[in-house]
């Protein structure tokens, strides 16, 4: 990817407000993530940043602001027509369908644009789902459910991933795994937005970051300033 594709914006989130019935959840969100590029929204539970996630989805039915999409504005479209822009949505809950097994899991999404990985591809980026690839979901650890939710949605040819936690509840070893494939994957020109808890997790894979408070973004910083500025930082998100 040469340096002008990783200037261009690919996701433009503006002035964003969103509810859940009459409980307003963000008051004017805005950040900006460009392409090829590791953004992660940190902040306490309850701030907004899964909230932010579905709003650029479209799953989040009542919002206001400005979202665009490679300079397209998402307002008023579809869940799968934003879908078809690229975009591509792995929930904290992970979705697994229990009845099915994990290959049976894998090709379940359809394939929305050209480009995406194919079966074999996605089998050599995680050798445990090739191992336990007749396991149905219910047999799965928590690492295997969240591989395969990530796995998933490669197939489907987007190159805007939005990760919900995706570290959450899982062992080191397999944390570092996630690290491993979210590295690769920007490597392979994927975009990729994630909320993520564990802040030394996403210190070692992020570029920049959102601080996200009471529906906000009160701070953004990039990595190098993790090491100029920690006391800062840490006070922010109360470590």
């Amino acid at each position: 990817m040469t340096d002008a594709n990783r200037n261009e914006i690919c996701l433009e989130v503006r002035g964003l407000t969103g509810f859940y019935g009459e409980t307003q959840a963000l008051h004017g969100v805005d950040f900006q993530v460009r392409r090829g590029e590791v953004v992660c929204l940190l902040g306490r539970n309850g701030a907004g940043k899964t909230t932010s996630l579905r709003a650029v989805v479209g799953l989040l039915t009542r919002r206001g602001g400005e979202i665009t999409v490679n300079g397209r504005s998402t307002t008023g479209m579809t869940p799968e027509a934003i879908a078809r822009l690229g975009v591509a949505y792995c929930p904290e809950e992970r979705g697994i369908f229990a009845s099915l097994n994990v290959e049976e899991n894998l090709l379940l999404p359809p394939v929305l644009m050209p480009g995406g990985m194919g079966v074999k591809e996605i089998y050599e980026l995680f050798p445990n789902l090739l191992q336990r690839r007749t396991s149905p979901g219910t047999r799965l650890s928590g690492g295997e459910q969240q591989m395969l939710a990530i796995a998933r949605i490669l197939r489907t040819g987007a190159k805007l991933l939005l990760l919900d936690e995706p570290t959450e509840g899982l062992a080191p070893v397999i944390v570092e795994k996630i690290g491993q494939t979210i590295r690769l994957l920007q490597e392979r020109g994927f975009t990729i937005l994630m909320v993520e808890q564990n802040f030394r997790f996403a210190s070692r894979v992020a570029d920049r970051f959102y601080v996200v408070e009471e529906g906000r973004v009160v701070s953004q910083f990039d990595r190098d300033a993790i090491d100029t500025d920690r006391a800062r930082i840490e006070s922010l998100l109360g470590i």
